[in-house]
């Protein structure tokens, strides 16, 4: 996505449209205040909730929709941080679906379907929860969903949340920044024992703009 959709969804925005008030919108995924010396302001938890909104954007539902979804899901479902937790996988579904049938809200219902009797996420959705791992309460890693293809994972407490290639042992800044420089990617995936194909299709989808060497 462009780096200022995520940035938006991490702060939230304040707009005036012509002879109208300004309209102010909260922020939709955890983020923490970051300082000079570190950028970084979106955690681990503010990473998974991203990529399920994503996935909920990915029904077609608009993020406005999404926002009344979030608000269902804290006051029906009593779930804090409902896009990191595992209560969203088991309850998230079943909460989101019985209020769209009691209030007949079409557009919330496209966010769930019926399958084998029980109320579950639209096929688009479970597709980017498969990607994620539970503990008992929170998400502990994510299989990044920026490729088709099970490249990329993130668990917080290796390798300072840096992303990591699945195979091997490289992680994501340190293949970008020797690709940057003009390393041939068989040469970093040599020395990382990770497949080229892997490298060269992970900074593609990343950095799609950009040529892979």
């Amino acid at each position: 996505m462009n780096p200022s959709t995520l940035r938006t969804w991490s702060r939230g925005y304040a707009k005036t449209r012509t002879g109208c008030a300004q309209v102010n919108q909260s922020p939709v995924i955890t983020a923490l205040e970051s300082n000079f010396e570190d950028q970084r302001s979106i955690p681990f938890i503010g990473l998974v909730e991203a990529a399920v909104i994503q996935a909920f954007r990915n029904t077609g539902l608009p993020l406005q929709r999404i926002r009344k979804a979030l608000a269902i899901l804290a006051h029906e479902g009593e779930l804090t941080h409902a896009l990191a937790s595992r209560q969203l996988y088991s309850d998230g579904a079943s909460v989101l679906y019985d209020y769209a049938t009691h209030s007949n809200d079409k557009q919330l219902r496209l966010l769930t379907v019926i399958h084998t009797g029980q109320r579950v996420f639209h096929e688009v959705i479970d597709t980017y929860l498969e990607r994620i791992t539970f503990g008992d309460t929170w998400a502990t890693e994510l299989i990044l969903p920026v490729t088709t293809r099970r490249l990329l994972r993130v668990v917080p407490e290796v390798a300072g949340g840096d992303a990591m290639f699945i195979e091997g042992s490289a992680t994501l800044s340190a293949v970008t920044s020797r690709a940057k420089a003009g390393e041939p990617l068989h040469s970093i995936a040599a020395d990382f024992d990770t497949p080229t194909d892997h490298i060269k299709e992970a900074l593609s989808a990343i950095w799609p703009t950009q040529k892979a060497a």
